[in-house]
């Protein structure tokens, strides 16, 4: 089997290592690959692993060698499935790799604004403390999480993780999904319920065409106690001008992303905005985290090649 790793790049940060894919055959390894390269670098090979590239009818139908395309990644928007499925292309995901990991950077951006920890840090750094007559400094203000109300849009399983860990803070939890069930401990309401009684809205869906833009003015305008928004899913969830005029109107009481539109960021209007914490798309890359990736994605090529395959989307 031929095999090409177009990003390995995204993996390998902290010395780990992709030699584990030569026991299916010839491995080529690119640290990145533009889009442009795409169809060159993949040639002839019969197996291709990848992160965020498009692989799209273009690039299935000039890749005619072509049955295997493994993510490096949960989500899948930027793949065609529908022509890999009538092109008898197997493409599969890494499931809940990432859970524990992005419920985990969930809250810490939002310990992270009700603490205010970067700027107590900064005051601490730049010497204001030391400069108080008090034994304490309370320049900015913080506030509990208990009681306070988190809804979160999406419940599959980081929302419930994130659930969970909400739970463990006393805190009430509203959830808008699709699929509304009865669980102990959760009620299910509403978008516009959700968006109008909720201190924190967090994001945990897929971007589909149905969700794409989905948080825009109009939306942002069913707020009612200046929410902060969290988004550890996709950027192209969100509106990001209607973003930026919500957070600078006070119609939101700030945000934090993990993922913004294009990526990685490229004159975002975000960008400085006060008020907008944004990491850059590191939620679910913890070295623990990307080891059970990397065996997920070995799981999926040897049972597929077994005839068995895994994590097959659709």
């Amino acid at each position: 089997m031929k095999i090409v790793v177009l990003e390995a790049g995204v993996m390998t940060p902290g010395g780990l290592s992709l030699e584990v894919y030569k026991k299916f055959g010839e491995v080529t390894y690119y640290h990145t690959t533009k889009q442009e390269q795409v169809i060159e670098r993949i040639g002839d090979a019969d197996i291709i692993l990848l992160n965020k590239l498009v692989i799209d009818k273009e690039v299935m139908t000039a890749c005619k060698n072509l049955k295997f395309i493994g993510l490096f990644a949960t989500g899948f928007n930027t793949i065609d499935v529908k022509t890999a499925r009538e092109m008898g292309i197997t493409v599969c995901n890494a499931g809940a790799y990432s859970t524990n990991a992005v419920a985990q950077h969930t809250f810490a951006l939002i310990l992270n604004h009700f603490n205010r920890i970067s700027e107590y840090k900064n005051a601490v750094d730049s010497g204001v403390w030391e400069k108080s007559e008090l034994t304490t400094l309370y320049d900015f203000p913080t506030d509990e999480l208990y009681s306070k109300t988190i809804g979160l849009v999406g419940y599959g399983n980081i929302g419930k993780r994130v659930a969970k860990l909400a739970k463990a803070f006393d805190m009430k939890i509203k959830v808008y999904t699709r699929t509304p069930k009865s669980e102990e401990g959760i009620e299910f309401v509403s978008l516009e319920e959700l968006m109008a009684t909720s201190d924190i809205i967090s994001l945990h869906l897929p971007l589909t065409d149905q969700s794409r833009l989905m948080f825009n003015e109009k939306v942002f305008s069913l707020c009612k106690k200046k929410p902060y928004l969290v988004n550890t899913a996709r950027g192209g969830l969100i509106d990001e001008a209607a973003l930026k005029n919500a957070v600078e109107s006070g119609i939101l009481s700030g945000a934090g992303l993990d993922a913004i539109t294009v990526e990685p960021m490229r004159n975002c209007i975000l960008k400085g905005v006060e008020g907008i914490t944004i990491t850059p798309h590191c939620a679910w890359a913890p070295m623990s985290t990307r080891i059970k990736l990397l065996n997920i994605t070995v799981e999926c090529i040897e049972n597929w090649l077994n005839g068995t395959p895994i994590n097959v989307v659709s």
